[in-house]
């Protein structure tokens, strides 16, 4: 596996902070994770040359690697606090992973795609991210790992999946694109086990905010 990461992947990156910086993003401790981790190893080598433009790109089994502003968006609405408990529901490429781990939090990414799954593990590995990573139904979350400080959802859903709910302890906030065919970007806090208060981002960033939907029991 060719991890080579030259000054000039560097200096991309850097140009890449920079610009979700002018986005909006504020949080330096996401800038800074974003800053740490080559977007470039976990892309397929002929994008290469573009991995630190704002955009999402094709990966196996017609899934993507989200927009890196999507990626931080979510990542800052949640909050992170180094040791948080994260469930991540769609590992896919392990970009997201790893900004989750150079946070410092305790991830644990569940992925329905076998191959997708196997390549992440393999490249997480060599980078030394240390995260748990799973293979099965996101719906069905880890209820034996439960409950976790923060759930984020990287694929569009047409309602709050209740398993993945009842997984999230009180106080604690879960980030999901909710829609059926058009997602609003929805950051949820637990109240109480039955109950919860929400935030819509309906109008930050729209064009960033394109998912594929989170199937149920399909792999």
């Amino acid at each position: 596996m060719n991890l080579i990461d030259k000054p000039k992947h560097k200096g991309k990156r850097k140009k890449l902070v920079s610009e979700l910086a002018s986005l909006g993003i504020e949080c330096v401790k996401v800038l800074d994770a974003f800053s740490k981790v080559p977007r470039h190893l976990f892309l397929d080598s002929s994008f290469e040359e573009f991995a630190y433009l704002n955009k999402a790109f094709p990966i196996e089994v017609e899934q993507t690697i989200s927009h890196p502003y999507t990626v931080a968006f979510q990542t800052e609405a949640l909050q992170i606090k180094k040791e948080d408990k994260v469930l991540e529901i769609g590992t896919g490429s392990g970009f997201q992973t790893a900004v989750l781990y150079y946070l410092g939090a305790s991830v644990y990414s569940i992925e329905r795609q076998h191959v997708l799954h196997d390549k992440a593990k393999r490249l997480l590995h060599t980078l030394r991210v240390n995260a748990k990573l799973f293979y099965g139904d996101g719906y069905e979350g880890l209820p034996k790992l439960a409950p976790f400080d923060k759930i984020i959802i990287t694929a569009g859903a047409p309602n709050i999946p209740k398993k993945l709910f009842q997984q999230l302890k009180i106080g604690g906030m879960m980030i999901i694109p909710l829609g059926e065919n058009k997602q609003i970007m929805t950051l949820i806090i637990k109240t109480s086990n039955n109950d919860y208060e929400h935030i819509e981002y309906a109008n930050f960033n729209k064009e960033f905010f394109k998912f594929v939907p989170m199937l149920k029991d399909k792999r």
